[in-house]
């Protein structure tokens, strides 16, 4: 039994890391940059929504025209609108 649900497994996180790695050999782009946008992603948008980090997926792809930023983001909850 796992106390601490919200730790994602070292299974998971190394086959995150490696995907990670793989996006940055195709699309020329540091890890470190992934991982920071990933991460900013993360901040924005959990303010509104609930997210499932381990299943979140972020890719950037690239070809010669043009990159894009694809993100599968599975949304758990949406948060209650924050009163001002």
């Amino acid at each position: 039994m796992k106390l601490f649900r919200d730790d994602p497994s070292s299974k998971s996180q190394a086959v995150e890391r490696l995907r990670l790695i793989l996006v940055h050999d195709r699309a020329k782009v540091s890890t470190g940059l992934l991982e920071l946008l990933r991460n900013e992603i993360i901040n924005a948008i959990s303010k509104y929504v609930e997210i499932d980090e381990d299943q979140m997926e972020i890719e950037l792809n690239s070809s010669e025209a043009k990159a894009e930023l694809v993100a599968n983001i599975p949304v758990l909850k949406v948060r209650r609108a924050l009163d001002n």
